[in-house]
């Protein structure tokens, strides 16, 4: 079963993105490297709770 999860960037603090995880696979925090718009650079995105 996947579960929606969203992204947050680091830097700015905005949440810009949505994704799917399984929960099995990554029990933990999701973190991938994306483009944030508002910083207009690649930033570390997290998954916020």
């Amino acid at each position: 079963m996947r579960e929606l999860v969203i992204l947050e960037c680091t830097e700015c603090k905005r949440r810009n993105y949505t994704t799917t995880k399984e929960k099995r696979n990554t029990p933990g925090r999701l973190e991938k490297v994306k483009y944030c718009k508002f910083e207009r650079k690649h930033t570390l995105h997290r998954e916020t709770k």
